[in-house]
């Protein structure tokens, strides 16, 4: 199960279209670092440094870390890779909720949210 993640980093970094040289220099850890990573070692990342990865290949971090989700999802708005804290009950709960649902109800929520803000 844990080589999966190194699937997923070598996945995002075929994603963004660079190799393991460049994802090395933008980390600035060495080539052979990420190899480790993307390969059967058992060396991982630290949630930072997955964070970074997910943050310069554009995946979601969510996908990256775990494997829940979609792997190209827009991270941008993502109030964790903001560095931000959910601490409205609230919020949270409706991202909670959000996140079970299939990915077509996703969408069909986030047109709904953004044709009532656009009443506004």
């Amino acid at each position: 199960m844990e080589h999966d993640l190194g699937n997923r980093i070598r996945g995002a970094r075929r994603i963004a279209g660079i190799t393991q040289a460049e994802l090395a220099s933008m980390l600035r850890v060495s080539r052979s670092a990420v190899a480790n990573w993307e390969g059967a070692g058992g060396i991982w990342p630290a949630s930072a440094r997955l964070l970074s990865i997910a943050t310069l290949t554009g995946v979601s971090y969510e996908w990256l870390a775990t494997g829940r989700g979609i792997a190209t999802d827009a991270t941008e708005g993502l109030p964790a890779v903001r560095g931000e804290l959910i601490d409205d009950p609230q919020e949270l709960r409706m991202l909670r909720a959000f996140r079970g649902c299939r990915v077509p109800i996703r969408r069909a929520l986030v047109d709904m949210a953004e044709a009532q803000r656009n009443r506004r």
